[in-house]
């Protein structure tokens, strides 16, 4: 891995610490004594790390320190709210994960430890997931007397479906990393220790991809999945012409009519 450097200190807040290698950016989440607890704080310094990531970075590897990935929603800070205090508090959560979900680069994710609750969906908001063995999955919203409010009702169910989802908040099932893997909530299974490397290796390939690819995956690709699929094939059909209409796409073909890129072969 190239070395580092320290980015985006002076916006940042002490739950977040952050650091480029190359094309590649690193966010950690920074609260290891409170299992990297969400607060309000942490969720608008994602925010802004996000807005202003620099434009050198191509892809993200969101990471943490100590332990565990994020044991949710800071509960010590959760106070009795209104109904709209309340609405405009989960919106504030919607926006931020959006902005990972839908933001300029591709987000890897890895996964260890506590991957609970708010923890859950900040890791569903991102692209890739990598898990390691002894990482855990749940969702005790229902045990709390409270619902997901992070966008996990969108997202989990895309992955893993309603019936499981609801199997998890209505009983406080957790599930292993093993289970986690196969049911589709990541895409990667690594040993204990294993993650970062992974996601770097990873991350480095993300960035390497025409920057137009990288972006008609993340953007383009969830909403014609979703879409009629008369609108879909339509969508599909402008975003392949914008993608193989660019330089960057011409050159990368041509380097490969003439042997000078690599062709896909047994992993």
């Amino acid at each position: 891995m190239p070395p580092t450097e320290p980015i985006l200190t002076g916006i940042l807040p002490a739950s977040l610490r952050a650091e480029q290698s190359g094309a590649v950016a690193i966010l950690r989440l920074d609260r290891p004594e409170k299992r990297n607890a969400l607060n309000d704080e942490t969720i608008l310094g994602l925010e802004a790390f996000f807005a202003a990531l620099p434009d050198s970075v191509k892809a993200v590897v969101l990471a943490t320190d100590g332990d565990n990935f994020s044991a949710g929603l800071d509960l010590s800070e959760l106070s009795e709210r209104s109904t709209v205090e309340g609405v405009t508090h989960s919106m504030m959560w919607h926006r931020v994960f959006e902005r990972i979900e839908f933001g300029r680069v591709p987000v890897v994710s890895v996964l260890k430890g506590a991957v609970v609750g708010g923890g859950l969906e900040l890791a569903c908001a991102t692209h890739i997931r990598v898990a390691e063995r002894g990482a855990y999955f749940a969702l005790p919203e229902g045990q709390r007397g409270i619902f997901v409010g992070g966008g996990g009702s969108i997202r989990l169910p895309r992955l893993i479906g309603v019936s499981r989802m609801a199997d998890m908040m209505l009983t406080g099932r957790v599930h292993d990393a093993e289970a986690a893997y196969a049911m589709g909530l990541a895409q990667y299974l690594v040993e204990p220790g294993d993650g970062l490397a992974k996601a770097l290796d990873l991350a480095g390939k993300i960035a390497a991809n025409a920057p137009i690819t990288n972006f008609a995956v993340i953007h383009a690709l969830p909403r014609i999945a979703e879409a009629d699929p008369r609108q879909g094939f339509m969508m599909e059909a402008l975003m392949a012409a914008v993608a193989q209409g660019s330089d960057d796409a011409k050159d990368r073909l041509r380097a490969f009519l003439e042997k000078r890129a690599k062709k896909v072969t047994e992993f």
